[in-house]
């Protein structure tokens, strides 16, 4: 198993590039099975999840093209549903990620089944389909959980032709992407209108839903609590890019926050991450805006404590609760890290603690006094997010930092170490057999 090893101590300069958003790039890949018409998509990032999602769609019949990154870019991916072999996902292919299911809603809507397995994904706690499924329901659809797979079925229209939903009211009893996500798909083609109330607010939503007006969608409301989406007998194709990932931007932002330096990251949008940049400007990380992406920068003193709490957008982001936690390790005095979002979400906090950091976590949150000095050690990734805290924590340890389990990290960054390494990181990735030998 590969492993990344960082030695520690080196502040980061120059210019970084930021990839589309993982988070945006699944649901825009699945919205391909609601047209027969092509659909291309641009910028989208390298990433195992991506090719996860690619393989179950291809499993169902979708021709998938992809065109290599230029200059660093992301790639082109033209995907191509119109002789769609399969309404069913199997468990071999969904097991690898929870947003599988988002396949659920397009196959149901244009096809008036669906058959997929219930979902895997990071072990970071209970994370239901129940809204997926009762928001179906409420279009019409008959759903049932049987062998570990969903099966929903769409009613018939009179004459028993054909089987399609119908536009209804849904309202989230708390706020779901996913659900929000899947929904908004299925409405598309959807008989009448559907309104979608306590919807996810996230910028991802805003992408999906301007895709799937680009493809002939009317949707109103996406990026506020309230969605309207009036269905369509069919959709067409669209050529869409991918909106640039914010969660990156948060990453490597708190990257030169945790190691000093001043990094200009291209392509970031300063509009996705509000609220991060409002918390990281009160620890004492200057982030402003400049031609072409975001400068962020930390002199030579350290960070300030600052207090969090994770919260659905606009608020501060789940998915940048480690990496924070991360910064904060270095922090002068003290901060505390509530987690709202998901439970089981601090499983990096044995990982940094064995790099000295103080931390005590209490039910939903952590308390993190900042320590003079991490210094590396071996560490070992539980989840996505908290592998890249880990790689955060070595840019400012003493010593090299030798993180195991590495293959999360291959689920939502897309050249991490390239991208670090270009910046003065003196970090590297170990294939298996090398750290094997070396061991």
């Amino acid at each position: 198993m590969d492993q990344i090893r960082v030695h520690g101590g080196r502040p980061l300069h120059g210019r970084l590039p930021i990839s589309g958003a993982k988070n945006a790039a699944l649901p825009l890949m699945a919205a391909g099975l609601l047209t027969a018409e092509p659909l291309r998509l641009t910028n989208v990032p390298r990433l195992a999840d991506i090719a996860s999602m690619t393989s179950l769609l291809r499993q169902h019949g979708v021709r998938i093209d992809r065109l290599d990154a230029v200059d660093g870019g992301g790639d082109t991916l033209t995907l191509s549903a119109g002789e769609i072999v399969s309404t069913v996902a199997p468990y071999d292919l969904v097991r690898k990620m929870r947003a599988s299911v988002l396949v659920l809603g397009p196959l149901l809507a244009r096809f008036g089944e669906a058959t997929v397995s219930l979902p895997g994904g990071c072990a970071i706690g209970n994370r239901p389909v129940d809204l997926h499924l009762k928001g179906l329901a409420e279009l019409g659809a008959e759903v049932e959980i049987e062998n570990g797979y969903i099966k929903a079925i769409a009613p018939k229209a009179k004459g028993g032709i054909g089987g399609r939903l119908r536009g209804g009211r849904v309202a989230f009893p708390f706020v779901s992407v996913g659900a929000t996500e899947n929904l908004m798909m299925a409405a598309a083609l959807a008989d009448g209108e559907t309104e979608l109330v306590n919807a996810a607010r996230e910028p991802e939503i805003v992408d999906l839903a301007r895709l799937l007006t680009a493809m002939g969608a009317v949707i109103e409301g996406a990026g506020t609590d309230t969605v309207r989406i009036q269905g369509r007998e069919s959709l067409s194709g669209a050529v869409h890019r991918v909106v640039s990932d914010r969660i990156e931007t948060g990453t490597y932002a708190m990257a030169v926050g945790i190691a000093g330096g001043e990094v200009v990251l291209e392509g970031a949008e300063v509009g996705l991450i509000a609220s991060v940049v409002d918390t990281l400007g009160d620890a004492g990380v200057r982030v402003e805006p400049v031609e072409g992406g975001l400068l962020v920068a930390r002199g030579a003193d350290p960070v300030t404590g600052v207090d969090v709490m994770t919260e659905p957008y606009p608020g501060f982001p789940t998915d940048l609760q480690a990496q924070f936690m991360a910064l904060m390790t270095v922090a002068r005095g003290a901060s505390m890290i509530t987690e709202t979002i998901f439970e089981n979400r601090f499983m990096h906090v044995p990982e940094l603690s064995r790099m000295g950091a103080n931390i005590n976590v209490h039910h939903a949150s952590a308390m993190v006094r900042g320590v003079p000095q991490l210094t590396g050690a071996p560490v070992m990734a539980t989840d996505l997010r908290a592998s890249v805290s880990l790689v955060l924590a070595g840019l400012a340890a003493t010593g090299t930092t030798t993180i195991s389990r590495v293959y999360h990290l291959d689920r939502g960054y897309d050249r991490l170490v390239d991208k670090l390494s270009a910046c003065g990181a003196q970090i590297e990735r170990v294939p298996t057999e090398r750290a094997a030998a070396e061991e």
